[in-house]
């Protein structure tokens, strides 16, 4: 409307005129009612009062106004919040108005009239500007229907709580001309064929495929922020089965941080299609060994690692030393921390821990209490490719650092372990089986308790498979697999971390704690719904396309050996597996047998001769071939 556009040069003028219109209409009205005379019989001692009550009023009221600035609040975005502001603000000057009276003994309208007038004015201001808002909602809406109403987004949106008010209003100001709103879906039965912001419930949970279909749904944001995971889990289901993309809401935590609802709608992460529910913790017993004292952390650049500094410095050390051979990623988890925590110490070192001679300098000027070992070679076909570097980083690395805790007594020692050291089929797996009869033979002779956590794949992790599903499809396919019934466990990285500091708080050395990684899922289904989730058809938009089973992979991981008894602990998500007996001695043979190899160059050295030593050193590893065809 041109005629609003006009209008809006002029628009603080226009609703001071408005609000003293309000003022004195009011005045009469109280008058009106308390003498029960019209406004034709009003005598001349009511008009000279109202007079000088109407000028003393506008006074106060315009006063009051400019100094909560009500006339910098945008009509359009004004809520019910503000309506309540206006009418208590009226109220407030009324009350001033008969406090002016009663101090300079006034002749102006009583209390009881300044009052009544007051509420009346704050009714007549919220009503105009109730009506001047939807006139320009109206104006926004019908012009973004003007411009594109054959290219909006068919939009369904699953839940009718404050966050779908919220989108709604947001999609209607703001974005008319994107999204046409089809309904809402919501499972409280008694809420069906009602309205949230003009929009009508159209159905439960159940109806999403008929109404997706009938509708020809493009997009669904699942707007319930404060559902549990196996709810959201089933709901994100049946909208697979629908051609429409999925946005989705944080949790309520993510939510707080920042309120703008529409701006934290994000696209379906596998978190939310694992439904696990979030970990609780004693934080109580994990501060009391993490206060006040000097944690080291190997990896402190890495997935886990990093993760490992950002949950350690929230219990307050005395100092956090962060130990990386990657400078880039260690500077970065660096400046995080030191402007989230600034009173916190935090020391980023670049070393190797194959160094013998720099972990012993490292150890000696910081004597850390505990120590967590996350530092890892660990991608598998890349370490079946350089089996020496896997060797030295992974297995001798590990020994240096076990021997340097020992000799500086720390107090626990933590070897971060994998699922893949169970029955190892590759080099890399085979390496972190090693590290952990390492760690369990070293506590027999050791004062520091030395233990492992073992748990599967982290989303999100270098390498992880998710991110390069997620980049395959936004290039347009194809989405590549190694193998159709290839299956892993997952765990997100902050509840893989918190649970390793879970597990330090029960370690009395020896144990390898493992982790309950959930149910195993299917790489190939986690594929198809990542795509159909981003709202594309699995074969026709996006190809699946089975590259074969990589150098040293297995079909299933395993998270417990056949020799290891498995035992609960207080927490419902770790379990403990007995030690093995083997000692020092044992390791220190076994280690003597890759002496002279690993004085060649990794392209001097046949990799069969490697894997027979490795066979011999770790009698549990096994070819891929052996495994996979159980």
């Amino acid at each position: 409307m041109k005629f609003l556009k006009n209008l809006s040069k002029f628009r603080n003028v226009i609703l001071i005129i408005l609000d003293l219109l309000c003022i004195l209409i009011a005045y009469f009205l109280g008058v009106i009612l308390i003498s029960n005379d019209t406004i034709f019989d009003l005598s001349s001692y009511y008009t000279d009062r109202l007079t000088r009550t109407f000028a003393i009023s506008a006074i106060v009221y315009q006063a009051v106004f400019h100094i909560t600035k009500r006339y910098k609040r945008i009509i359009r975005y004004e809520n019910s919040k503000d309506y309540l502001e206006y009418i208590a603000l009226c109220v407030i000057s009324s009350i001033i108005v008969s406090v002016i009276r009663e101090i300079f003994n006034l002749h102006i309208a009583t209390a009881k009239l300044n009052i009544l007038a007051g509420i009346f004015i704050g009714i007549m201001m919220v009503s105009y500007r109730i009506i001047a808002r939807y006139i320009l909602v109206f104006d926004v809406v019908n012009k973004g229907i003007r411009v594109s109403k054959e290219n909006r987004k068919n939009l369904l949106i699953i839940g009718a709580g404050n966050a779908s008010h919220e989108i709604i209003n947001t999609i209607k100001t703001t974005m008319n001309e994107k999204y046409n709103i089809i309904g809402i879906i919501d499972d409280n039965k008694r809420r069906l064929g009602f309205t949230v912001s003009g929009v009508k419930i159209i159905g439960n949970r159940n109806d999403i495929p008929k109404v997706c279909e009938e509708n020809n749904v493009d997009l669904i944001f699942f707007s319930i922020a404060n559902i549990d995971n196996e709810n959201k889990k089933q709901i994100l289901n049946i909208c697979q089965s629908t051609k429409a993309k999925v946005r989705i809401l944080p949790g309520l935590k993510e939510i707080i941080r920042d309120k703008k609802l529409f701006e934290n709608l994000r696209d379906v992460e596998i978190e939310d299609l694992l439904g696990r529910e979030p970990v609780k913790l004693d934080n109580k017993n994990i501060e009391s060994l993490i206060k006040n004292k000097v944690v080291l952390v190997t990896g402190g650049g890495g997935s886990i690692g990093s993760e490992l500094c950002r949950q350690i410095v929230k219990y307050n050390p005395e100092k956090l030393v962060m130990l990386d051979i990657y400078e880039n990623s260690l500077y970065d988890i660096e400046l995080e921390l030191k402007a989230k925590y600034p009173k916190i110490k935090i020391e980023a070192i670049i070393a190797s821990i194959r160094d013998k001679k720099r972990l012993e300098s490292i150890f000696e000027k910081y004597n850390p209490y505990l120590v967590f070992h996350a530092a890892a070679h660990k991608h598998v076909p890349l370490m079946e490719n350089n089996p020496l570097e896997a060797i030295k980083n992974n297995v001798f690395g590990t020994y240096n650092l076990v021997n340097i805790s020992d000799k500086y007594k720390v107090k626990r020692f933590i070897q971060i372990s994998t699922d893949k050291a169970v029955n190892p089929t590759n080099i890399m797996g085979a390496t972190k089986r090693l590290c952990e009869m390492i760690v369990q033979a070293k506590n027999k002779e050791s004062e520091t308790e030395f233990a492992a956590v073992r748990f599967g794949n982290v989303l999100g992790s270098n390498g992880s498979v998710v991110p390069l599903f997620k980049k395959q499809i936004a290039e347009g396919g194809p989405v590549t697999v190694t193998h159709k019934e290839i299956t892993r466990f997952f765990m997100t990285i902050p509840e893989a971390v918190g649970l390793v500091l879970q597990a330090m708080t029960y370690a009395k050395g020896g144990e390898i704690f493992v982790l309950d990684m959930g149910e195993p899922v299917k790489i190939y289904d986690l594929a198809i719904s990542l795509i159909k989730l981003s709202g594309l058809v699995p074969g026709e938009d996006i190809e699946v396309k089975f590259t074969g089973l990589r150098p040293g992979e297995k079909l299933y991981e395993e998270l417990l050996m056949g020799e290891e008894g498995l035992e609960k602990t207080a927490h419902n998500k770790i379990f403990v597996a007995e030690p093995l007996d083997i000692t020092v001695k044992d390791i220190e043979e076994k280690l003597e047998r890759f002496e002279d190899i690993l004085k060649l160059d990794e392209n001097q050295v046949e990799k069969d001769k490697v894997k027979n030593i490795m066979k011999s050193v770790v009698p549990t590893y096994k070819e891929p071939d052996e495994v996979n065809k159980k």
